[in-house]
């Protein structure tokens, strides 16, 4: 997702209202609620309770872990300014009532913007550090489990473009912003911003990144593409030294890439599934590599398929999603998060009634995956936002208490995500792994 406000990503999707999805949503709330003591909104206890992988499922303190989670890129670049905390607050506290456990936002804001972190190459500005302390050390407060994202892809907070332009102004010969994926001084600089992130000490907390379960886990990219490379080897020889390179610093927490979930050679009969093009990435290699714990997919056919009708982008949402349902669960046997979808206000002939019905479609999916025993573990909407957060307006925002239609959609979403966890952790007491299994 490009995350400047001014450029954005939509998916619009047509669907409908589903009285069986409801049905089933009653069900398990009748059903949750006879449970009674088993029925917390949140599994995460905030204390040494790392999300880890078991098979091709995330798990806690083993048992499985399903969720339902949200985006929220702004909330390290709001947090540096001390006065405007209550915002991330506000939203974390808006998300925690909703059921949402995962947030995923961004380590990173490069070069001499607005409230940069790393200035210039290992250069950081101490107050906006400060920031990030604080949206950890909240979302640990509030229960929420956050993904870090190290760079963008983009130039909105620096990202790729920044690093190159970095080196370039130090005498390195540079061709393309594609250099960042082969130039060694440049991969010298990614590195030293993961090792600074990952062994922060939290100046709220004291407790080390590294060590905070707060922390679901690192990603290494959004949204990486490489024009230089369609193959995706490029990219894929690059996320192995740096997915080696984080595990070297950081053994406890769980590593994605941050792809969208574009194929490339290794099935070339996948292609078929991209819009139309590549991007640089192969969704089967790169998330193969064994230090990559789960793979990601976004899903923005509005963009991608732009002049599209909306039954035509329904069902290239329908193939993008259950081709990688497949795939993580038959071939890359690795969980698998919908870590970016939303509907944008801008979209034509918008109204919120269409944008509920496209999020009930894209949890129906995302629900009825993982209840038939597949590897999805969640989905994280673009995006939350706090009121009074103008310049950070896509057309994506959604503000909980303004929106109680969406509200109750993703409450029910996360409910129903929830109910499902601990029905399989019954199920799984019940029938208990084998002795010796390495069951975490």
């Amino acid at each position: 997702m490009h995350s400047n406000p001014p450029q954005t990503m939509a998916t619009y999707i047509k669907s409908t209202h589903l009285n069986k999805w409801d049905a089933i949503f009653l069900a398990f709330s009748l059903y949750i609620s006879f449970l009674g003591c088993l029925c917390e909104a949140r599994i995460y206890t905030g204390k040494g309770a790392f999300v880890r992988t078991k098979g091709s499922n995330f798990v806690v303190n083993g048992s499985p872990f399903l969720f339902n989670g949200f985006n929220a890129y702004w909330m390290m670049n709001v947090a540096a300014d001390p006065s405007e905390r209550y915002k991330v607050s506000q939203v974390l506290q808006d998300a925690a009532n909703a059921g949402l456990s995962v947030c995923r936002t961004w380590a990173f804001a490069d070069g001499g913007g607005y409230n940069a972190l790393q200035i210039s190459p290992g250069v950081y500005n101490e107050l906006v550090f400060q920031g990030l302390d604080f949206v950890v050390a909240e979302a640990r407060k509030y229960g929420i489990r956050l993904i870090l994202s190290f760079v963008n892809n983009y130039k909105d907070f620096g990202g790729r473009p920044q690093y190159v332009e970095w080196a370039r102004n130090s005498g390195v010969q540079i061709s393309s912003d594609d250099d960042f994926y082969t130039n060694p001084i440049v991969k010298g600089y990614y590195k030293n911003h993961v090792q600074r992130v990952i062994t922060r000490i939290n100046t709220i907390t004291q407790i080390s990144y590294s060590q905070d379960p707060a922390i679901m886990a690192w990603e290494l990219i959004n949204e990486p593409r490489c024009q230089a490379d369609y193959s995706g080897r490029t990219i894929n020889d690059w996320v192995q030294e740096m997915a080696l390179f984080v595990k070297s610093l950081d053994r406890y927490h769980l590593l994605e890439i941050g792809m969208e979930g574009f194929y490339g050679d290794t099935l070339p009969e996948r292609k078929q599934i991209n819009p139309g093009y590549q991007v640089g990435t192969d969704f089967i290699s790169n998330n193969l590599i064994r230090e990559i714990d789960f793979a990601t997919i976004h899903a923005y056919p509005d963009q991608w398929l732009s002049g599209k009708d909306e039954d035509f982008q329904m069902a290239f949402m329908q193939r993008w999603m259950w081709s990688h349902f497949k795939d993580s669960r038959t071939i890359l046997k690795k969980p698998l998060v919908i870590a970016e979808f939303g509907k944008s206000s801008k979209d034509p002939g918008y109204n919120i009634h269409k944008r509920d019905s496209y999020m009930r479609d894209v949890y129906r999916n995302i629900y009825m995956e993982a209840r038939s025993g597949g590897t999805v573990g969640g989905g994280l909407v673009w995006q939350l936002m706090a009121d009074g957060m103008g310049s950070y307006r896509d057309g994506y925002e959604i503000i909980l208490s303004e929106n109680p239609s969406t509200d109750n959609i993703m409450s029910q979403q996360s409910h129903a995500m929830t109910s499902l966890s601990h029905l399989l952790r019954i199920r799984h007491h019940q029938h208990p792994p084998r002795t010796g299994s390495n069951f975490f």
